[in-house]
């Protein structure tokens, strides 16, 4: 059975000279990053305050979408049976009126 590990445990890096490579690899990054002009405290601030406004906004509309929905189906079922129920009074009333003139024209 093979346990997955490598039979040459020599030939692995240590530790030190991964980081040695990795450092050698990226040496721009840590020139870019001293280069880089310092945020003042003034941006930082405005930085995290979008960042913030932004995900509250996202967690504000998701929670009033969430709290909304049922109310509303609710509120739109009772208002359709509410029109429902005027409309079908609204058409009894116009029946009976059109059958009641019919009625006095053929007497």
């Amino acid at each position: 059975m093979s346990t997955g590990r490598p039979t040459n445990l020599q030939s692995l890096p240590t530790l030190t000279e991964v980081i040695e490579v990795a450092s050698a690899m990226r040496p721009q990054v840590a020139e870019d990053a001293a280069s880089a002009p310092a945020l003042d405290e003034e941006q930082l601030v405005q930085r995290v305050l979008v960042e913030l406004q932004r995900h509250v906004d996202l967690m504000l509309e998701y929670r009033l979408r969430e709290a909304l929905t049922p109310v509303l189906a609710r509120l739109s079922d009772s208002l359709i049976r509410e029109v429902r129920h005027d409309f079908a009074a609204t058409l009894r009333d116009v029946v009976a009126r059109a059958v009641s003139q019919e009625l006095t024209r053929y007497r």
